[in-house]
């Protein structure tokens, strides 16, 4: 008999046109009672800058909250955050931004015990509603750490069409690994005693169903970001019913944080790169990668190593990091010997794709 701990779902979900300048109004919709208490909206100088009327009409629509500029996406800036929010009685978070500024500001809402309100200005990730911040720890390493889910998430779908299309396509590739991230899943319930919590697998595989399966192929249109919003949060409610991210990453995240951890020069988005890592976790899995690979040149992401300046010896060495990078998950890359002529011929079938 699985065991249910209890798991907590955002009040709200709002995907509407100009959200951000009426915010307070579908707050007001959905959790009344936080409207009046002490807010601060958490963002990054740059947007602050980019976004000056609509941020602070935001501020003005709580309160006159204050404004505050995180200086990094970090374990320390994320309590020091939190730290503000205890000493000054504020009872409400608001992150505006991408993946970094939603991670730092989930996080110190996780440790003030605040409301956290999440307002993205890009879909580059399924951090908007995921139980995890992924933080900056000692230098360049990273953790991804365990919080509470947002109260409420509030997507303003013009802010999301004038994003760079970049983001939005790495919101796209970490939707679609949820197809190789299944696979590795059930693979390790299949050799432990863990077990796959089915509603989860179910929402994990709506989520990708919804965008690889979508008829709109115009990633500026309404229709599109609605759909992807949605499907990035199902992913987040996916794990957090799991009560783990195995709903939503596999060998290809494993591939990712390999990038990530020993090659920090390649400039590649987190999405991107296990969109690229989920070609080769297919063929790993048996599976085949066609279906991936038409969806990808449909929308025009570009999963060539070599457009990242990835070479064939790096390609390789990087799914040799792959296995160990984080111990104790089970994916197809413990079940397999790498042979190099095999990443040889996938490399090459991926920059002649």
């Amino acid at each position: 008999m699985n065991q249910h701990t209890r798991f907590n779902l955002p009040i709200c979900l709002a995907v509407e046109e100009d959200a951000f300048f009426h915010s307070d109004e579908i707050i007001k919709r959905y959790i009344p009672e936080i409207i009046g208490q002490k807010t601060i909206v958490i963002s990054e100088q740059f947007l602050i800058d980019l976004y000056k009327e609509k941020i602070t009409d935001i501020s003005s629509d709580f309160g006159n909250a204050e404004i505050f500029a995180m200086n990094d996406a970090s374990f320390d800036e994320a309590v020091a955050i939190a730290k503000k929010v205890c000493i000054e009685d504020i009872k409400v978070i608001i992150g505006i931004g991408g993946g970094r500024v939603l991670d730092t500001a989930k996080y110190a809402a996780h440790v003030s015990k605040a409301v956290y309100i999440c307002m993205p200005t890009s879909l580059s990730n399924d951090s908007l509603a995921s139980p995890f911040s992924v933080l900056e720890t000692e230098g360049k390493a990273r953790k991804t750490i365990a919080c509470k889910i947002p109260t409420a998430i509030i997507v303003d779908t013009n802010m999301i069409t004038n994003a760079p299309i970049g983001q939005t396509l790495s919101g796209i590739g970490d939707t679609i690994a949820k197809h190789t991230a299944l696979f590795d899943w059930k693979l390790s319930a299949s050799k432990t005693s863990e077990n796959v919590e089915d509603f989860a697998y179910a929402l994990a595989r709506m989520s990708y169903d919804s965008v690889y399966h979508c008829d709109e192929k115009n990633l500026k249109s309404r229709v599109f970001i609605r759909i992807l919003s949605r499907a990035l949060v199902m992913g987040g409610l996916a794990m957090e019913i799991a009560g783990s991210s195995r709903p939503c990453s596999g060998s290809e995240h494993l591939f990712a944080h390999a990038i990530e951890e020993y090659y920090p020069q390649i400039k590649i988005s987190h999405g991107l790169a296990v969109a690229m890592g989920s070609i080769p976790a297919c063929i790993f899995q048996g599976q085949t990668p066609e279906g991936l690979i038409n969806f990808f040149h449909t929308y025009g992401l570009d999963f060539n190593p070599k457009t990242y300046g990835i070479t064939e010896d790096m390609f390789a060495d990087m799914w040799y990091k792959a296995r160990s990078v984080r111990k104790g998950r089970i994916t197809i890359l413990s079940e397999i010997s790498h042979d190099r002529a095999q990443l040889n011929n996938i490399y090459n079938r991926m920059v002649e794709s």
